[in-house]
C-alpha cells in the first residue's frame, strides 16, 4: 500500500464513523486530501479504533514526517552549554521529550487545520495520543491546571516522549501571576524529564500565540527558569529551545548569548 492508498484508506475509515459525512465525496487532489485527513483526524473524539487502522496510520504519518526531513539533536549546536536554539516544526525534531503548549483538556486543538503546535503535535503523532490524554484526565478527574505537567509516549512523533503543560492565557497586561505561572511551566516540565531519566527537552514557546503572552516577556522567563533550575541540578538535561518565527528566533538568539 502506497501513501496515496493509506490516505484513502484513513480518509474512508474516519468518514465511516460520522454520519454527518456519510454521502462526502473525496477530491481528487492530493492537497487536498490532506487537509481532509488532518481536519477528520483534529475534530475526531477520543474513541477506539481497529488495530488496521492503526497500522496504517502509523505507517502513513511515519513515512509523511520523514518526507519533511527528520533533524537529530546530535545534529544542532549548542549556544551555550546544554541550551540549543532550533528553528523548525517541532514534529520533525528527535529528541527524548517535545513540549506541547496543551489546553486544560489536554486533547488537542480541535479547529480543522489549525496552525498551533498542539494540532500539529496531535496530528501527526496519530490518533493515540488523544486517547491516551483523555485517559490522563480522566484518571485525574478533572482538568489540567496551568502550570502543571503531563507526560505521554509520542507515538509517531521522532521524539520518544510528549510532555504537555497547559500555559497561562493573558488578558491584557501581564500580571505578576502569569509570569509566576508559565515560569512553573517550565520547571514541571524539567522535573517531569528528571523523574523519567529524560536526557533532552525541546520547548516550544509556551503561552505565545493563542494565549497572548508578549513573545520577549515569555521568552526571558523561559530562558531564566532554564537556566535557574539546570544550575541547581547535578543531572544535566539538553535543553532545545524551538522556535517558529524569526522574530522568536533573534529574541532567543540574544537571551542565550547573554551571560
Amino acid at each position: 500500500m502506497n501513501q496515496a492508498q493509506r490516505r484513502i484508506f484513513l480518509i474512508q475509515t474516519l468518514l465511516s464513523e460520522r454520519r454527518d459525512c456519510a454521502n462526502m465525496q473525496i477530491p481528487a487532489d492530493t492537497d487536498q486530501q490532506k487537509r481532509l485527513l488532518r481536519t477528520l483526524f483534529n475534530i475526531r473524539m477520543p474513541r477506539p479504533v481497529s488495530e488496521e487502522f492503526l497500522q496504517i496510520q502509523d505507517e502513513y504519518l511515519q513515512q509523511e514526517t520523514a518526507l519533511k526531513g527528520i533533524t537529530l539533536l546530535e545534529d544542532l549546536t549548542p549556544q551555550t552549554d546544554n541550551l540549543y536554539l532550533w528553528q523548525g516544526d517541532i514534529t520533525t525534531l528527535r529528541c527524548d521529550a517535545i513540549v506541547n503548549a496543551a489546553n486544560s483538556q489536554l486533547l488537542g486543538c480541535f479547529y480543522p487545520n489549525h496552525g498551533c503546535v498542539d494540532n500539529a503535535i496531535h496530528t501527526f503523532a496519530g490518533v493515540q495520543l488523544r486517547d491516551a490524554c483523555a485517559r490522563l484526565i480522566i484518571r485525574q478527574g478533572r482538568e489540567e491546571p496551568t502550570g502543571r505537567a503531563k507526560i505521554t509516549p509520542a507515538f509517531n512523533l521522532p521524539s520518544r516522549y510528549i510532555l504537555h503543560t497547559v500555559g497561562p492565557l493573558v488578558h491584557g497586561r501581564v500580571t505578576g501571576e502569569d509570569r509566576k505561572q508559565l515560569a512553573c511551566c517550565y520547571r514541571s516540565c524539567l522535573e517531569l524529564a528528571q523523574q523519567y531519566s529524560i536526557g533532552s527537552v525541546a520547548f516550544c514557546c509556551i503561552s505565545t500565540g493563542e494565549f497572548h503572552f508578549p513573545n520577549d516577556c515569555a521568552a526571558e522567563i523561559a530562558v531564566h527558569t532554564v537556566r535557574e533550575f539546570l544550575a541547581k541540578e547535578q543531572r544535566r538535561i539538553k535543553v532545545i529551545f524551538n522556535v517558529f518565527k524569526d522574530r522568536d528566533y533573534q529574541i532567543y538568539q540574544k537571551l542565550l548569548r547573554a551571560d
